[in-house]
């Protein structure tokens, strides 16, 4: 076998002072408001570059950092002018968006958080990817302890009132698996509770025959994206006999706390399904 000889070999040494520790993405891009509000409750605000039209939380993030995307679409052109080292997205919902952004060469990191451990879980990757780690599994701590307070609280009520959780209104779906988890610790029976831990939305649809039948005794809504339309509901076939609309117990909740997959959830949004559920008590 022939060799070459060493004289003819001409190979750049790369120096090693070329390579860094890595410490973390700088410049990150939040197409959904959960890992925004993670970042700042982390103190990594300073590290997003643009976040999601529907940033809510925390208010000083929608003053300070431009907007880039909606939910399901956004500005591949925007969001590759802020040269971001991370795009952070949410979903199955968001796969589009996420292929487009990945066409153009840009770092994507998709999360598919659909239950409260998985949210919980998101909150250390997320802690992790910026040197936080240590103070993410703390912050998760005190999540766990205000759920386990919120449970201990149920667990003493007399009555569970069956609870319906609707998401979306045409078709109707009801509400996502960390929905359903945090309508149970609040201390409600979620009547969907199996569709709920469906992987997907289509999954997740209903009529209004099944929710006349279930009979629940309090509905919530969020309507993603636009406002929930009380009359709209009372003029479906049946819904007259529900005894949650008999009884006024037909509430909406904003779906910056009960539909971001993060801290609000974990936090407003248990406390007021409580409210909700249990009007009036401690």
């Amino acid at each position: 076998m022939d060799c070459i000889p060493d004289s003819q070999l001409h190979v750049a040494a790369v120096p090693v002072t070329d390579f860094a520790v890595a410490r973390g993405p700088r410049r990150i891009v939040c197409l959904t408001e959960e890992p925004t509000e993670i970042l700042y409750c982390l103190g990594e605000g300073h590290r997003i570059v643009g976040i999601s039209a529907y940033t809510v939380r925390p208010p000083e993030a929608r003053r300070d950092k431009p907007v880039v995307s909606a939910f399901i679409g956004g500005s591949v052109r925007k969001i590759a002018a802020l040269k971001p080292d991370l795009v952070v997205g949410f979903s199955d919902v968001q796969a589009n968006l996420a292929r487009k952004l990945i066409a153009a060469n840009l770092p994507v990191l998709i999360f598919n958080q659909r239950s409260i451990q998985e949210i919980l879980d998101v909150i250390v990757h997320l802690g992790a990817l910026v040197h936080k780690r240590d103070q993410a599994r703390e912050l998760v701590a005190t999540y766990i302890q205000r759920l386990e307070d919120t449970q201990r609280r149920a667990a003493r009520r007399t009555h569970r009132p069956r609870t319906y959780f609707e998401e979306w209104d045409d078709p109707l779906i009801c509400g996502i698996r960390w929905v359903s988890e945090l309508v149970e610790i609040a201390g409600g029976i979620d009547i969907f509770a199996a569709r709920a831990r469906a992987p997907g939305a289509a999954a997740r649809t209903l009529t209004v025959d099944e929710i006349v039948q279930k009979a629940p005794e309090v509905m919530l809504a969020s309507w993603c994206g636009k406002p929930f339309d009380y009359q709209a509901v009372l003029d479906r076939p049946g819904m007259n006999t529900v005894p949650a609309v008999r009884a006024g117990r037909v509430h909406e909740l904003p779906p910056e706390i009960i539909l971001q997959p993060g801290p609000a959830c974990l936090t407003d949004g248990v406390h007021r399904l409580e409210e909700l559920l249990f009007p009036g008590e401690p």
